[in-house]
C-alpha cells in the first residue's frame, strides 16, 4: 500500500493540477489568451518541431548551460577548498566575498554585454556567476568541517604536506557536501540561463522573449516545460552519478 501511494498520490496530484488548469481560463472570454490550457500544449510543441526553432534552442541553451557550470563549479569548488585549507586566506577573502556575494547575478549583466558582446561568452559569464557562490560556499563549508581527527592520523601516516591531505582525507571526507552544492547549483544554472538570454542571447530565453511580445502564450509554456524537464533530465542524471561516485558510502 505504502508504494502504492508513492506513485498513485502523486499522479492524482499531477492530474488534478491539470485539470484545475484546464478550466481556469474559462472565467473570462479573453482568460486563454494571457493563460494557455495544457491541451493547447500539443499543437504548440508540435509546430515548434517541425519549424526546428525548438531543437535549436534548446541547443543554443544547452550549450550556454554546461559551459557557465563546468566554469562556476571548477572556480567554485578550487576556491572553496583554498580557503577552506588554509585560514590565512580565508580572512585575506572574507571581505571581498561579503562585498561580491548580495550582488545578483543580473547585475552583471550589464558588464557581460560590455566585456563580451550579446553572444555565448556573456550568457557563459553569467551562468557562472550564479552558480560560483553556491559551490564556493559548499565547498569551504564541507572542508573546514572535516574532522580534525581525520587529518591527525593522516599525518601520522606520513601524509604530511597540503596536496597528500587533500586527496587522500580532506576532498574524500568533503565530496559529500561538495556535490550537495553541486547539485544545487545544476537548478540555479537553469534560472540564470534564462536570464541571460533574455537580453538578446540566443536559446530558450530569447525565444520565450520573441513568443510573449506576440503574446503566444502557448509557446511560451512549452518552453517554460523544457526547461523543467531538461532540469529533471540533469539532476536525475547526476543524482544516479552521484550515487555511484558515493557508493563507498552504502
Amino acid at each position: 500500500m505504502r508504494s502504492l501511494n508513492r506513485y498513485l498520490l502523486p499522479a492524482l496530484g499531477l492530474a488534478g493540477f491539470l485539470l484545475l488548469w484546464e478550466i481556469a481560463p474559462a472565467i473570462g472570454p479573453d482568460a486563454r489568451n494571457l493563460l494557455p490550457t495544457p491541451s493547447q500544449l500539443p499543437s504548440a510543441f508540435l509546430r515548434e518541431l517541425q519549424s526546428g526553432v525548438w531543437f535549436v534552442s534548446v541547443g543554443q541553451s544547452l550549450s550556454h548551460y554546461l559551459y557557465g557550470l563546468a566554469l562556476g563549479v571548477a572556480l567554485g569548488v578550487g576556491c572553496g577548498i583554498s580557503t577552506g585549507m588554509h585560514e590565512g586566506l580565508e580572512w585575506t577573502m572574507s571581505w571581498i566575498n561579503r562585498v561580491l556575494r548580495p550582488i545578483p547575478g543580473l547585475a552583471w549583466i550589464p558588464f557581460a554585454i560590455l566585456w563580451f558582446g550579446v553572444e555565448q561568452k556573456a550568457a557563459v559569464f553569467i551562468i557562472a556567476i550564479g552558480v560560483f557562490w553556491i559551490v564556493f560556499f559548499a565547498a569551504h563549508a564541507s572542508i573546514r568541517n572535516v574532522d580534525r581527527d581525520l587529518v591527525e592520523v593522516a599525518e601520522a601516516f606520513g601524509f604530511t604536506s597540503g596536496w597528500e591531505k587533500l586527496v587522500k582525507v580532506l576532498l574524500p571526507a568533503s565530496l559529500p557536501g561538495v556535490l550537495v552544492g553541486v547539485r544545487t547549483a545544476l537548478g540555479q544554472a537553469w534560472m540564470a540561463v534564462v536570464a541571460a538570454e533574455l537580453f538578446g542571447v540566443a536559446g530558450l530565453g530569447q525565444r520565450m522573449n520573441q513568443a510573449s511580445s506576440l503574446l503566444a502564450t502557448d509557446i511560451v509554456v512549452v518552453y517554460m516545460l523544457t526547461m523543467a524537464a531538461l532540469y529533471g533530465l540533469v539532476d536525475t542524471g547526476f543524482m544516479l552519478a552521484q550515487s555511484r561516485i558515493l557508493s563507498w558510502k552504502a
